[in-house]
């Protein structure tokens, strides 16, 4: 997601009339990540990307513009709501949606499951009348309302003349998954006393047909407000009249309470980008063909008859590409060969030294994204720091005259500007140690490239590897730390000015123009620049552009140093006690690295409590019955110590639970066996066994590969590449030709063809041809497994409640797939 900005957005009803703003985005009703907040403005610009694995179904994705309020509950501005079946409308465009009003009534999510019995009941009188019985017998994925879920249900039996009394279930205390299994009875025709015979009465028949059973999900509130709306289900009772018994699952609804007086547009827009992908894995052997045609692009001659080169070519975007190409190479360790063959190639067609891998090609698109992955541990041991002190001391280092603020100095702002950027000029120049060696061997395939081709050029082998970990590396991510996790948001504006400075001045540092003054178009950068005119930065710039782009280095201290991997605040059960009450659990920082796992009262502290990593013998989730609380999962240790830890929304617990499985999968202990409860009161809730080192009773989920840096799924990958070639299959047809008419004509190129690099048609034609026939295999793979999936469906499942509009589009298309088939 890129959440860009918001504009218009309605004044404050007070004499400053500005806002304090920042968006949320949601998973239905589940915050999963937040914004900074943006003060004093009606459009504030947000600038944040956030991406996360989706580890849920989700009905809507939602964003809500909040106001903070120092002294009250934050208030909503308006919210856009996307379902989960149009996010393909709006993929990877930017779009200002119209924020909407945000009512209780509308704010639903969690599904229902009920049965429903018509009988005829013979009293003792001998008449018959009709009676409905009602079953609840579970909700599931219920929100969670100002940090608790107290649900029950009310049922009522409505008609045009009459409507019974509510009936009530018991409150489910702190569970948004609550098991009622409760039955309620209603009488839906009079009796007929004339007529023992089994019947309606002609009025009776009207009525039961306008008849409706209405479920309502309410949260049981101590707050003087009452209880909030979580959901309703209104069933019209002329579908019972087929059959006597009908049990399914249902999605709640929004209540329509008809507020319409606000028009959209009152509330103002937010610009979103959403990028969504779903994708079906399927086994590993079904990829082959596909995968090893990808993996051999590095020994194709020439590399533009690669399958890989050509997905580059295909693609809309250089970047659509790169990102699984890089992940899949990364993955079975092909990266190195693959982007020296590619870069090669782009070298050899580079006419101007000076323009070298200046382009959005697909080399600097894939060294980008794998500077990215193997390199971002390098960047945040390297600069965290430092950007941390920038952020929190805010000194003034404006020097454009201009925008000098009253009682600021000039000199001042210089001084303090230069001290930043030699301070973070020399931790860039003296870490060519701990550069990753992935990294340093393909600058070094650079290199070598770039001076072999521009014999005369002797600052070409330097320049080659600057334009990278400068130019795409360290000034980007000085400039937007929140992009590389640096920092958590976007900084403020006075900060974000200041660290544009410094990107600038960094930059040019790195890229050892001949002329550097004049590269930058505002003289006050000029001027400052002087400082650095010494021949001291080139010397230190060059060792450290030798130092990573040698052939020969070696990485001692990486092995020994601990590689931070993810830290952040959750809340954990006190380990070894008995439970009273909610005191045991306490909130703390948990930090992990490769080798160990840690939680302290706060970031910084000394830690209250270390786990090696070899001690770690499972990581699993935990169920939610253990202590009504959700995202819970836990960390079990020898000896059956087990230490529960609560985070603070499930796209949080799956990284958690994902990179703590991945760290520790080596371990010789790791259990094959766990419980998914806890041990609470004498048993375990799970299987009910009373001595507490009874091994567990479910097997423990499959791990993830043992790499600490890069959490990859091969197959996955490779069936990204499998839509991606799926979807320019246009272009991939297109290209055939353009092969055939390059082989048979030698007079000039038809311009249809002209964007594309062939440089061996007959390569690229056989290249092509089997691309398309893996494609077209897994394509018909595919077809097989959704009509496999059709047949299997139930609608009413827990799976597919009715109300899943998703799943009625998928049968509509399937129906219209077998219609036209027949």
């Amino acid at each position: 997601l890129s959440l860009g900005e918001a504009k218009n957005l309605p004044t404050y009803p007070g004499p400053n009339k500005m806002r304090d703003c920042y968006c949320t985005v949601n998973l239905d009703q589940e915050e999963v990540f937040r914004t900074k907040i943006v003060e004093k403005s009606l459009c504030p610009f947000y600038g944040e990307d956030f991406y996360c694995e989706i580890p849920r179904t989700f009905r809507h994705l939602s964003f809500y513009i909040f106001d903070r309020d120092v002294f009250r509950r934050d208030s909503i501005i308006g919210k856009v709501a996307i379902q989960k079946e149009d996010l393909q409308k709006y993929h990877n465009r930017d779009t200002w949606f119209q924020l909407q009003h945000v009512d209780a009534d509308s704010e639903v999510q969690g599904k229902v499951h009920l049965e429903l019995r018509l009988s005829e009941v013979i009293t003792d009188t001998g008449v018959v009348c009709h009676k409905l019985a009602t079953r609840v017998l579970e909700c599931q994925g219920l929100p969670i309302v100002n940090g608790q879920c107290d649900p029950y249900a009310t049922v009522t039996l409505a008609g045009p003349s009459r409507q019974s009394e509510a009936k009530k279930t018991k409150v489910k205390k702190k569970t948004n998954n609550p098991h009622f299994d409760e039955v309620f009875y209603f009488e839906v025709t009079r009796p007929s006393s004339y007529n023992k015979k089994s019947h309606f009465d002609i009025e009776d028949v009207d009525e039961v047909d306008k008849m409706e059973i209405r479920v309502d999900l309410w949260n049981a509130s101590n707050l003087k407000f009452g209880d909030e709306f979580l959901g309703e289900l209104r069933l019209p009772l002329k579908f019972l009249r087929q059959s006597s018994s009908y049990e399914a699952w249902y999605f709640l609804q929004p209540r329509d309470n008809g507020n319409k007086s606000l028009k959209p547009d009152d509330l103002g827009s937010l610009r979103l980008n959403v990028v969504y992908t779903e994708d079906h894995v399927f086994s590993s052997d079904y990829y082959s063909p596909l995968r090893d045609l990808l993996l051999k692009s590095a020994d194709v001659e020439p590399v533009s008859a690669s399958a890989a080169h050509i997905l580059g070519e295909v693609c809309r975007e250089k970047q659509e590409a790169a990102i699984p190409l890089v992940r899949l190479f990364l993955h079975y360790g092909r990266i190195v060969p693959f982007i020296s063959a590619i870069a090669n190639a782009e070298v050899k067609r580079t006419q101007d030294p000076n323009t070298i891998f200046r382009g959005n090609s697909l080399t600097s698109k894939c060294i980008d994204e794998t500077m990215k992955l193997a390199g971002m541990h390098y960047l945040q041991v390297t600069l965290t720091w430092i950007i941390d002190e920038i952020c929190q001391v805010h000194k003034p280092c404006e020097i454009d005259p201009v925008k000098l603020k009253d009682g600021e100095n000039l000199e001042n702002n210089r001084e303090n500007l230069r001290q930043y950027v030699d301070r973070i000029f020399t931790v860039i120049t003296k870490s060519g140690v701990s550069c990753p060696t992935v990294m340093c061997d393909i600058f070094f395939s650079l290199r070598e490239s770039a001076a072999k081709r521009f014999q005369g050029d002797l600052d070409v082998r330097y320049t080659a590897v600057s334009s990278f970990i400068f130019l795409r590396f360290f000034a980007p991510a000085i400039l937007s730390p929140n992009l590389f996790q640096l920092t958590p948001h976007h900084p403020d504006p006075q900060t974000s000015r200041t660290l544009t400075l410094i990107s600038k001045t960094i930059q040019t540092l790195g890229s050892l123009s001949k002329s550097k003054s004049a590269s930058f178009k505002e003289s006050y950068m000029a001027t400052f620049y002087d400082y650095f005119n010494e021949q001291k930065y080139a010397d230190a710039v060059k060792n450290f552009l030798d130092l990573i782009s040698s052939s020969g280095r070696r990485d001692h201290k990486s092995i020994e140093q601990p590689i931070l991997l993810k830290e952040g605040f959750m809340i954990k059960r006190a380990q070894g006690r008995k439970r009273f009450g909610m005191k045991n659990f306490k909130k703390r920082w948990f930090r992990l690295t490769n080798h160990e796992f840690t939680y302290q009262k706060s970031k910084g502290d000394h830690p209250l409590c270390s786990i090696p990593i070899e001690n770690i013998l499972a990581v699993e989730r935990l169920e939610e019955e253990s202590f009504k609380m959700k995202n819970m999962f836990q960390v079990i240790q020898p000896e059956r110590r087990v230490l529960y830890i609560q985070a603070n929304n499930c796209v949080e617990a799956k990284d958690w639970i994902d990179i703590l499985t991945k760290v520790s999968q080596c371990n010789k202990k790791r259990l094959t066996v766990y419980h998914p409860s806890a041990y609470l009161n004498g048993h375990w809730l799970c299987c009910k066994a009373t001595a507490d080192n009874t091994p567990g009773c479910t097997p423990c989920t499959g791990g993830l590969p043992a790499n600490i840096q890069l959490d990859i799924d091969g197959d996955r990958e490779t069936e990204r590449i499998y839509s991606l070639f799926n979807l320019y299959m246009s272009k991939l047809e297109k290209m055939q030709e353009a092969c055939g008419s390059k082989s048979v004509y030698d007079g000039p190129e038809e311009e249809e063809y002209s964007t594309f690099i062939i440089d061996d048609p007959k390569e690229t034609y056989k290249t092509l041809k089997l691309i398309i026939e893996g494609v077209g295999t897994l394509e018909q793979e595919h077809a097989q497994y959704k009509r496999d999936k059709f047949k299997k469906t139930k609608y009413g499942s827990q799976e597919h409640p009715i109300g899943d509009k998703s799943f009625q589009t998928y049968i509509r298309q399937q129906s219209e797939i077998s219609a036209h088939s027949i």
